[in-house]
């Protein structure tokens, strides 16, 4: 394929809104059509952006000739639904993560891919980062340990509020037990790095607290997880006292080392003895990762081999969330 590649985006929350941006700076990847539930936003939307073009449904839009892939960006109810219509007129997907809550709906689109050879992503930033791939460097399966053995990952998140300010906007569902909360949309990023470097975790316990209303998200959690003799300590907090609207950390511990993802993708490393050193500060390399995100995106598109994680990667994060919200 050269040229061009075009892309619908269904969903124009805050994602949907910011993949619009993003995209609208690559070289290759074009968006060039847009849906939503909420015909206001994609007034607004086409009113932003008057070169895009809109339809009534958004199987229309799945059906529209010249499109090549698809990203959804919808609560994550519709997501499998959607990702089912797109492999049906034969689109490649790029799907907000959480995958899904439905685990058997998930692992029958996870053999449909497999059987059909279906092109499926999952949308966590940091599989493109440069943090992921210094900590694979040192604790991966073909490292050569150069901070020797693993011994402990802690993994702490604070936010002032939740929803953040900045999602506000983009429904009610976020803030709900059912289907939002930090530990999916967040936390989730984290236990991917994890298991990209080290394999499956298991929860050995945790405390998750609850509002009293029984309906909103989760306000702070602890667990335990094990990747074979790997101590894996995770706590979230919201937290009025935060003075940033989230605050994040995954601090990998070694013998003769440390290495500490920060602020999403600033990375730290520190050898026994020595100073830490910044391997790359959160702006800069976030740029990087975005960038070589969209690259990669292009790269499934064709057909051809990418770092995004697949369906099947992005079930067993949920699979290891799911067990931590429900563990105590």
């Amino acid at each position: 394929m050269t040229g061009s590649v075009n892309v619908g985006v269904v969903g124009l929350g805050v994602m949907g809104q910011r993949m619009l941006e993003r995209v609208g700076r690559h070289a290759r990847l074009k968006v060039t059509m847009v849906w939503d539930a909420n015909p206001d936003i994609v007034a607004r939307t086409l009113e932003l952006h008057p070169e895009l073009r809109s339809t009534e449904t958004v199987e229309q839009l799945i059906e529209s000739p010249g499109l090549h892939s698809l990203y959804i960006a919808t609560p994550p109810t519709a997501h499998i639904r959607l990702s089912d219509a797109a492999f049906d007129a034969g689109l490649a997907v790029l799907c907000e993560k959480p995958l899904t809550l439905d685990f058997a709906a998930a692992h029958q689109v996870i053999r449909r891919i497999g059987e059909e050879q279906c092109r499926a992503a999952v949308n966590f930033s940091l599989a493109s980062s440069k943090g992921l791939t210094i900590l694979q460097q040192a604790f991966g399966s073909d490292s050569s340990q150069p901070l020797g053995e693993l011994q402990r990952v802690d993994i702490d998140l604070a936010f002032a509020v939740w929803p953040r300010p900045w999602q506000m906007a983009s429904g009610a569902w976020l803030s709900e037990r059912a289907e939002g909360g930090f530990a999916r949309e967040v936390l989730s990023h984290f236990i991917f790095v994890l298991q990209r470097v080290r394999g499956p975790a298991a929860v050995w316990g945790g405390h998750v607290a609850y509002p009293a209303d029984g309906h909103g998200a989760e306000t702070e959690l602890q667990a335990d997880l094990r990747i074979d003799d790997v101590q894996v300590h995770v706590t979230g907090r919201v937290d009025p006292a935060v003075a940033s609207p989230d605050r994040n950390r995954m601090v990998w511990r070694a013998q003769n080392g440390v290495i500490t993802l920060r602020d999403w993708f600033g990375v730290t490393s520190q050898r026994t003895g020595e100073d830490e050193q910044w391997v790359g500060h959160a702006d800069t390399a976030r740029a990087a990762g975005q960038a070589n995100q969209l690259d990669q995106w292009v790269a499934m598109i064709e057909g051809r081999e990418h770092l995004l994680p697949g369906f099947d990667e992005a079930l067993a994060v949920q699979q290891t969330i799911e067990a931590i919200l429900h563990s105590g």
